[in-house]
This record gives C-alpha cells, structure tokens and sequence, in this order.
C-alpha cells in the first residue's frame, strides 16, 4: 500500500510526488493522459515541422527558485527584452505604446509622452508600479503556511491594500490613470483567463490581478514549458516515486481508497492520504459528491508558426513589438465593451488579445528561421464556444483578432504564416471545451476555479490545501495559492502531509 496517491500528473502533482518521495514517502502518481506535465507540456502540433510549442501554458512568473533549488532541476527563465507594447491608430495615425523592461527608461517616456502629450501619465504609471515591490514581499508567503488577512495587509501596505483588495480595480485605475491604453496595458494582468469587467464588486479581477503581478516579470522558460515538466518528471522518479501514464482514476474514498483504469482493467489501492493535482470540481465527481461550482473557463489559446515577423504600419521594429506582450485592443473602453457583448452570448466585434513571441526570447524551440506567435484572447468564455454554433463562434473570434491585427500591420499577417508539411497553414486553436476534453480542466477554467485570496481567512488550513475529508488534500491550481504554473500547489501539499508525521 503506497503512502500517497497523487491524482493527476501535472506539474504541481510531480512537485509533490518529488518532495514526498525525497522524505522517504511511497508515492504513485496516477496520470489519465499519455505522457505527464498536464498543461505545462510542449508539444509538436504542425505536421513535418520542428516547432515546440508552448500548447497550453507559455509564461512563467510564479514558479518559486525555492522549489527548483529543493528538488534540483534546472530552471532556465529568460526575461524578455520588452515588457509590453500597444499599437494604436488615432486620428488615422499609426502608433503605439512602448514599455520597456526598465519601465523607468528613456524609451519608454519618449513613448508615453509621443500617446498622451505629457508626462503625467508616465509618472504616474512609474508610481503604480512602485506597489509591486511591496506586493513581492507577499510572494515570499507563497511557500510557507499562509499568512493571516491582517500580516497580509502589513505586508502589502495601506496604499496596495487600498487599491487591489478594497475597491474594484477598474475604480483604481480609473482614479490612476487619464489615458484608456495605459488602463488597459495594466488592467489585462486582471482579466487573463478570468471572466469579469474590471468594475466587478465580486473583485475577481482583484485577485486575478494580484496573481498576476506578485510573482514580478513574466519570464520565458527556455526549451518551452515542457522543460520545466520534464526536469519535474525526472526528480520525481529519481526520488523514488511511481509514475503510471494512461492511469484514469474513476473514483475515490474518503478512506483513501483510489481506483483507476489502465487499458481494459480495473485497480483499486488504498493509501494513507490522496493528494488531488485535479481542479476541486473533478474531485468532488471522483467522490460522488456535488460541486460547489461549476468553473467556467474564459480564453481562446491561438498557436501560430510564422515565416517571418510582419513589419508594423507605425514603423516599430516588430522583434521590438513582438519581444514582450503585444496588446491587440487592449483600451480599457474596448476590455469592457469585449466583455459586455461577451455577457450578452455575442462575440466580440473588436476582441482583446495578447500576443507573444518566445522564439525572440528562446529561439532553440524551432528548427531555422521561423518564429512562434502565440495568441492569448480575452473575455471569450466557454459559453461563446457551447452548442451547434461554437464552432463557427471559434472560427468567427479567430478572423477577427488576424483581421484586428491587420489594423497595425503593413503587410497581412495571413501572408506570414507558415504552412506545415500538408500544405495547411500553421495554425492551432484552443477553446475551454478544447482543456476540458484533453486536459479535464472543467470549463476549459485555467485556474481550476475562481482565484482565492492568498491569505487565511479563518485559520483553520495553514496551508491552503485541505478539504473536507482528512485523507485527501489538494496539490493543484485549485489549492489556495495555486493558479498557475507555479509548483506552489504541489510544495504546500507535501508540507502539509509532511508536517503532520
């Protein structure tokens, strides 16, 4: 009888796996699909071409040195040149907004001062960013039992408690901020696969917006994201742990009893504690209880492979633009327009995107001179996708961010996509619908539900991972302080189970 279950083999479930197996734990991991990593895998999907892609995950923020200093894998993140840049067309001129890593750099001012006349926006967005430092103070919480609501708040200060805990971030920014671009380059860290206007009172965007930031820049895993699930996958075997693929658990006991199908058979093994890498919804089905929610997904992943850079109508030079996250109608007004018509079951006439080009930052994903393109969509939830028209919603939703780009380019970025070996063009989509029949993630919702405070709010679970049967704890983005790829979920849960030996 093994010590531990793990269900689900993704990143955070092979932290875990790694950690317990190094204190001397038996530990099976039991993975339903045909290889581990879960969404942080890197995978070929153009026919004939040598282009690892990023299929899921693709950015790195959260993912904490501790652990990978812990378990010993390499961690290779690699900062992007820039940090963000804004095309915009007023009054049928072709600009756009620059933010250089250094967002206190000359560039970037000349940048601000070209959209917004002035230097009063640039100072002030100097100023909002000067609360981030106070905010990595709370990421250093992250591996370590949760704070209580009040040592949060000392930790954040009165200024960044204020403006992202108490009142909605759009009402922030609003109060922050003249110009709709620079609201919008700052308020789409809130909305990235969160589904809600920037004015919710709910303060999802608060909390999504917070996960976002706290781990500081966004970095490039170097090999794609599948290298950091393989270095995973190797210190979890190296430590001891059982790890079976095509392993589809079908059910669980609160006695710790786990039962799992692989091929035309049937298992069933008892352990001492179960830790879940799945969202809390698939849990409570594998218990045959009732979910508290029914999580709903709310982005639409485009994988592209280019021949080469389009040039930009303003004259930027796109392994300039391309380098950090480029921001297609991204305006705050347009965010919540997006949203609007999103709410209302209709896809967006001008939909906000993000855009990003690893392979200027990691070229070693792909065999020669192409690039890498990856498209991130805001406000397209799973109910745009669902019924006899999602597909044509899908397809519809895709036109329009290649048509929105065209806007900024002087060249059709149709012209720039690569064709695989069969002649198609290189192009891959992703809905919600897509994660929840190839990932299991329930509504395609990246984060496995709505984003928790990362705090104790009754102090009852130190590390964020319990629920409500002693044997069976949480190890994956659904754990308070999960969200993304971060292993935080996994090193939490193998704390708590450790602590109480």
């Amino acid at each position: 009888m093994p010590d531990v279950v793990v269900v689900g083999g993704g990143h955070n479930a092979l932290v875990a796996a790694a950690y317990l197996a190094r204190a001397g734990r038996s530990v099976l991991v039991l993975e339903r699909r045909d290889a581990f990593g879960g969404a942080a895998v890197s995978e070929r999907p153009f026919a004939g071409i040598d282009a690892r892609v990023s299929r899921y995950a693709y950015l790195v923020s959260l993912f904490p040195r501790r652990i990978a200093d812990d378990l010993g894998i390499p961690l290779d993140l690699r900062d992007r040149p820039v940090a963000a840049y804004a095309p915009v067309l007023r009054g049928g001129e072709a600009g756009g907004l620059l933010v250089e890593t250094d967002a206190s750099s000359p560039a970037t001012a000349a940048s601000f001062r070209a959209l917004t006349g002035g230097g009063a926006e640039h100072a002030a967005f100097l100023e909002f960013g000067a609360l981030f430092d106070r905010i990595a103070a709370l990421f250093e919480t992250f591996t370590e039992p949760l704070p209580t609501r009040d040592e949060a708040r000392a930790l954040l200060g009165d200024e960044a408690w204020r403006d992202l805990v108490e009142r909605p971030l759009g009402e922030t920014l609003d109060a922050r901020f003249a110009d709709g671009v620079v609201r919008g380059m700052v308020a789409t860290d809130g909305l990235i696969g969160t589904f809600a206007s920037l004015h919710d009172e709910s303060l999802r965007q608060n909390r999504c917006f917070l996960y976002h930031v706290v781990g500081g820049r966004w970095r490039v895993p170097a090999g794609g994201m599948g290298a950091i699930s393989d270095a995973l996958e190797r210190a979890a075997r190296e430590a001891g742990a059982e790890l079976r693929c095509g392993a589809e658990v079908v059910g669980i006991a609160p006695s710790g009893e786990v039962t799992w199908r692989e091929g035309d058979n049937e298992h069933t093994v008892t352990a001492g504690h179960v830790l879940a890498g799945v969202a809390p919804a698939v849990l409570a089905r594998l218990l045959g209880e009732t979910p508290a929610a029914e999580p709903e997904g709310a982005q639409l992943k485009v994988n592209l492979l280019l021949d080469r850079l389009p040039a930009l109508r303003s004259g930027a030079d796109p392994r300039v633009a391309f380098a950090g996250t480029f921001r297609l109608h991204e305006d705050a007004g347009e965010l919540e327009d997006a949203y609007a018509a999103a709410a209302r079951g209709e896809v967006p006439e001008r939909p906000p995107a993000e855009l990003y080009c690893h392979t200027l930052t990691d070229p070693s994903i792909v065999d020669g001179a192409r690039h890498t393109l990856t498209l991130f969509g805001l406000h397209a939830p799973a109910r745009l996708f669902a019924g006899d028209d999602g597909a044509a919603a899908r397809d519809t939703l895709v036109q329009r961010y290649l048509d929105g780009l065209d806007e900024h380019l002087s060249e059709p970025i149709r012209d720039c996509i690569a064709t695989d070996a069969d002649g198609r063009p290189c192009v891959e989509v992703r809905t919600p619908q897509d994660l929840e029949r190839e990932l299991a993630l329930p509504g395609g919702d990246i984060f496995h539900g709505d984003l928790q405070w990362p705090w104790a709010e009754d102090g009852a679970d130190r590390w964020g991972v319990a629920t409500a049967h002693e044997r069976i704890l949480l190890c994956g983005a659904g754990a308070r302080r999960g969200g993304g790829v971060s292993g935080v979920g996994g090193h939490n849960a193998a704390m708590s189970l450790l602590a109480r030996a």
